[in-house]
C-alpha cells in the first residue's frame, strides 16, 4: 500500500490536471504535518506554489483544487481552505489502521522500497593499515555502514567499498618496524627510529614472525621489506577486519592501493593527464592545472624526488569506480580532507568523467567527554582511543547509536556517562526499552489473538501511533535520498515517545473486552516490528528483555 502522503499527492495532482489542465510531478507537491491538531492530519501549500504559473488567487485555486479532489480515493473525510490558501486535510480513522495490516503482512520487509535502478557506491572508514580504529573512524563506520542500509531499504544497489592504503611511506615504516622487531627477536639491536611503530602488538607480531621464519629476513634490503610489507599490511588488516565486524561493520569490495600501482592504473592516469595537456614542470615536479577546473591552485603529481602524492593513487581508485557504472559515488572523509574535495572532483572531469557523480560528505571531529569534561580513555601508546575500548566502555549499540544520533557536519561530544545509563535520559536505552516492553506485553497477552479488524482504534494517542507508523517509509526515503541518516534517530525516538504515551493511555490487555484487546494487541505487534526495523537500519540491537 502507498503512504498517506504519496496517496494525498495523487489526489492534489489529480485534482489540478482536472482544474487547470496542469500537470505536476509528485515532486513539486508538499504535504506536511501541521503543527497544531485543529488544523488537520495533513497540509499542502499547492494552491500557493502555483500562484505564479496560474496567475489567480491563492484561495481560488485551494477551491478550484477542493472541487475536483477525489475525496475517496484518498481517504479523505474532509479538507479545509486556511489562511492565504492552505489546504488542510483531515482523514478517516479508518485510513491510518490500515498500516497495521500492511506491517503484520510484511514484518521485516516493511518499509523497504521498489529498486530505483540507482547503482551507488560507498566508501567508508579507509584507514591505513597500520593501527587500530579509533573515534574518527568509528563515527565514519557507523554512519557509512547505517547510510548503507538505510539505501538499500530505500530500493538502491549499494556497493560498501573500503580502500586500503597498502602503499607509500606509511607501510614502509610499519615494514621497517616489523623488521627491527624481528632482528630484536634474533638478539640484533636495531633503532624503530621515530617515525616507527612503537606498539606492543607490533612488537609481538615481530617477535612471532621470528619464530615462524627464523633467520630469513634479517636484512632490511627490498626483498624482506616486502616481506614484511605484506605480512604488516595482513596484520593491521585482520585486526581492522575483526574490530568492525565486532561493531557490525561490514563490506563487499576491499580495493587495495597497491594493485592499483601494480596494474599500472595510476600511470595510466597519470599519463592520460599528460596527453590531455593538463599538466606541466614547474621545479623538477610534475603538476596537474586543476584551477581550470575551479581548484584554489594546481596541485603536484609527482614530486621532485620522482614519488607520488597521495593524490595520484586516489585518482586511479575513483576513475576505477567511474569504469564500474555507478550511478552515484559517495565518500566519507574526515574533516581534514574539506579541502581535498575541489582537486578530487577536478581530476576526475579531467579524466573525462562526470563530477557530479562525486559526493563528498566531510565527518567532522569526536571528542569523548564525562561530566562535560573531555576526556582519555587510550591504553595505547601515541593512539586515540580505539573502537574496541569504546565498545568495551558503552557498548556496540550505544555506540553505533550516538555516533549517528546528530548530522554528520556536526562536532560530536561523546557523552560516556549518558551512553552508560540505564534510565531514559539515554536515547538509545529509552528505545530499547519500549521495544522491550512491547515484547513484554505480547508475552502477557497469552490467550489473546491479534486482530484483523481495527475499527475500535479511534483514541487519539492510538491515531498518533498509527500516522507514526506509516512514516516510517517516508523516513527511509528521505534519509537515504540526503544521506542524513540522523532523521532514522529522530524516528525512533520519536516512535518510542508516541508508543510510551499510547501504553500510559489506553489499556492494552482487558481481559473483559477481549475484542478492543486483540486490536490494541495488533498495534503493538506492529510498532515493535517497525522499531525493531528502524534500530537495524542503525545497527543497533532490538532488546527482547531488559
Amino acid at each position: 500500500m502507498e503512504s498517506i502522503e504519496i496517496e494525498l499527492k495523487k489526489a492534489i495532482r489529480q485534482a489540478v490536471r482536472s482544474a487547470f489542465d496542469l500537470d505536476l510531478t509528485l515532486d513539486q507537491i508538499v504535504i506536511e504535518t501541521p503543527k497544531q491538531k485543529n488544523h488537520g492530519d495533513f497540509s499542502s501549500n499547492a494552491a500557493m506554489q502555483l500562484t505564479r504559473t496560474l496567475h489567480q488567487n491563492p484561495r481560488q485555486i485551494a477551491q478550484a483544487i477542493v472541487d475536483h479532489l477525489d475525496l475517496q480515493a484518498a481517504a479523505i473525510e474532509s479538507v479545509e481552505i486556511a489562511g492565504p490558501g492552505f489546504l488542510n486535510f483531515t482523514l478517516s480513522k479508518d485510513r491510518f489502521s490500515k498500516v497495521i495490516s500492511d506491517i503484520l503482512e510484511q514484518q521485516e520487509n516493511y518499509g523497504q522500497q521498489p529498486s530505483n535502478g540507482q547503482k551507488v557506491d560507498l566508501e567508508y572508514v579507509s584507514a591505513n593499515p597500520t593501527g587500530s580504529l579509533h573515534l574518527g573512524h568509528a563515527r565514519g563506520a557507523a554512519w557509512g555502514d547505517s547510510c548503507a542500509r538505510i539505501m538499500k531499504k530505500a530500493g538502491y544497489d549499494v556497493t560498501r567499498e573500503y580502500y586500503v592504503n597498502d602503499a607509500g611511506n606509511q607501510i614502509t615504516n610499519l615494514a621497517l618496524s616489523l623488521n627491527a622487531r624481528y632482528r630484536e627477536a634474533h638478539g640484533i639491536e636495531t633503532p624503530i627510529g621515530k617515525d616507527g611503530y612503537l606498539g606492543q602488538d607490533v612488537k609481538k607480531k615481530g617477535y612471532e614472525l621470528a619464530k615462524e621464519y627464523p633467520n630469513q629476513y634479517l636484512e632490511p634490503n627490498e626483498e624482506n621489506l616486502n616481506f614484511f610489507r605484506d605480512k604488516g599490511v595482513e596484520f593491521e588488516l585482520d585486526k581492522i577486519k575483526v574490530d568492525l565486524d565486532a561493531f557490525r561493520v561490514h563490506f563487499d569490495v576491499w580495493t587495495s592501493e597497491r594493485a592499483l600501482r601494480d596494474s599500472g592504473a595510476v600511470e595510466r592516469c597519470v599519463q592520460v593527464l599528460k596527453e590531455k595537456g593538463y599538466t606541466y614542470e614547474k621545479d623538477g615536479a610534475l603538476w596537474f592545472r586543476s584551477t581550470d577546473f575551479g581548484d584554489d591552485k594546481d596541485r603536484v603529481l609527482r614530486k621532485q624526488d620522482g614519488s607520488l602524492t597521495y593524490l595520484v593513487p586516489d585518482i586511479a581508485c575513483h576513475d576505477h569506480k567511474y569504469e564500474r557504472n555507478f550511478d552515484e559515488i559517495i565518500d566519507f572523509f574526515g574533516a581534514d580532507h574539506h579541502g581535498y574535495i575541489a582537486r578530487l572532483k577536478a581530476t576526475m572531469q579531467a579524466l573525462g568523467n562526470d563530477p557530479d557523480k562525486l559526493h563528498v560528505d566531510i565527518i567532522q571531529m569526536v571528542r569523548l567527554v564525562s561530566g562535560g569534561e573531555e576526556m582519555k580513555m587510550s591504553k595505547r601508546l601515541g593512539n586515540a582511543t580505539t573502537i574496541r575500548e569504546l565498545c568495551e566502555s558503552v557498548g556496540v549499540d550505544a555506540a553505533r547509536y550516538f555516533f549517528v544520533s546528530r548530522a554528520l557536519d556536526s562536532h560530536l561530544d561523546f557523552d560516556v556517562e549518558l551512553a552508560k545509563k540505564q534510565s531514559n535520559d539515554n536515547p538509545v536505552y529509552y528505545a530499547q526499552y519500549a521495544h522491550a516492553r512491547m515484547c513484554s506485553i505480547l508475552k502477557q497477552a497469552d490467550g489473546i489473538d491479534t486482530a484483523d479488524t481495527f475499527d475500535r482504534l479511534t483514541d487519539e494517542k492510538e491515531i498518533e501511533l498509527m500516522k507514526t507508523l506509516q512514516e516510517f517509509s517516508k523516513v527511509i526515503v528521505d534519509s537515504a535520498k540526503t544521506r542524513q541518516v540522523h532523521k532514522v534517530c529522530h524516528y525512533i525516538q520519536n516512535l518510542a515517545s508516541k508508543f510510551h504515551s499510547f501504553y500510559n493511555a489506553c489499556k492494552v490487555i482487558d481481559r473483559a473486552d477481549p475484542e478492543l484487546s486483540s486490536q490494541r494487541l495488533a498495534l503493538v505487534k506492529a510498532t515493535k516490528i517497525v522499531l525493531a526495523n528502524a534500530l537495524h537500519l542503525i545497527g543497533v540491537e532490538a532488546i527482547e528483555s531488559m
